[in-house]
């Protein structure tokens, strides 16, 4: 009974596999397929490993639990290297098996993950590095990092520009209801004397905003002017301090080498008075 049912079910792959090449022939559904059959015997490769895993982790830890006794109970061993070698290299291999495990459990959603990034080169990939699992998930992970941030760059500036284009749209909008507004007006000018005493005295409430704006303009311009007038000065007044602080510091320097070389004759008679007065008192304190 059961062999008719197994019979039955490779008949129906069988059927779909001829209409999958009949209807797409040299497509992607027969990779699909070899995909999926490799996924399939892959996931039974991961299910034997972890049971292999599960008992030998069992195994191991029942060697290191009676060797941690026998280690703990202080009898006398003929041959201590030897057990303490085995004790040890029972550990590492406990903790290696543990370690596979903690990897079995996390990569049924990694394996998901790469495969939704790169669905294609997934199965190539994984046979090539079963080995190195964990280097291979981050180096998918780094790079589906890269494109995550890429694609928020993007967006970023998309979003950017559709401001920019709504507040244009804005401003746009504004302005043909303004036209639309002036150009009523006009119509209704031409029509009745009272259109074009409306129509005057819209152009002039239209004048009297743009004035006002030009003034208020006029008088931001006239404070920052004064502003950047203060900045000058003050840039004036800083550079000229500058420039004193500098001679000063050459003058001390030159004082502090005349000092060092043992001179105290000192001559300061190309300098400025006030300098002359300044340092004259330091460099005696120098020379004493």
């Amino acid at each position: 009974m059961e062999k008719d049912e197994g019979d039955d079910v490779m008949e129906e792959v069988r059927i779909l596999r001829e209409k999958i090449d009949k209807e797409c022939p040299n497509s992607i559904g027969r990779r699909l397929v070899s995909l999926l059959g490799s996924m399939k015997e892959l996931e039974k490769q991961e299910l034997d490993f972890q049971s292999q895993c599960s008992s030998d982790c069992s195994r191991l830890q029942k060697e290191v639990d009676e060797l941690d006794k026998m280690l703990n109970s202080g009898a006398n061993y003929v041959d201590s290297d030897a057990f303490h070698h085995s004790f040890q290299d029972s550990s590492e291999r406990l903790e290696s098996v543990k370690k596979w495990e903690i990897l079995l459990v996390i990569s049924p959603t990694l394996n998901w993950v790469i495969f939704c990034f790169d669905p294609v080169n997934f199965f190539p990939h994984l046979l090539c590095f079963a080995p190195n699992l964990a280097i291979l998930y981050e180096l998918r992970l780094s790079e589906l990092n890269t494109q995550i941030q890429k694609t928020l760059r993007q967006t970023r500036k998309h979003y950017d520009t559709y401001n920019a284009l709504l507040e244009i749209k804005d401003l746009m909008l504004k302005e043909t209801s303004l036209l639309n507004s002036i150009n009523l007006q006009f119509q209704n000018a031409i029509t009745s004397a009272d259109g074009r005493i409306k129509l005057t005295n819209s152009l002039e409430g239209i004048l009297y905003g743009t004035q006002q704006k030009l003034d208020k303009v006029q008088l931001t311009h006239e404070l920052e002017q004064k502003s950047c007038n203060t900045i000058k000065e003050k840039y004036t007044a800083a550079i000229s301090e500058q420039r004193r602080s500098s001679s000063l510091v050459k003058l001390f320097q030159l004082a502090l080498m005349k000092n060092a070389q043992g001179t105290k004759g000192f001559d300061l008679k190309c300098m400025n008075t006030g300098y002359h007065k300044s340092f004259s008192s330091v460099f005696s304190r120098l020379s004493t």
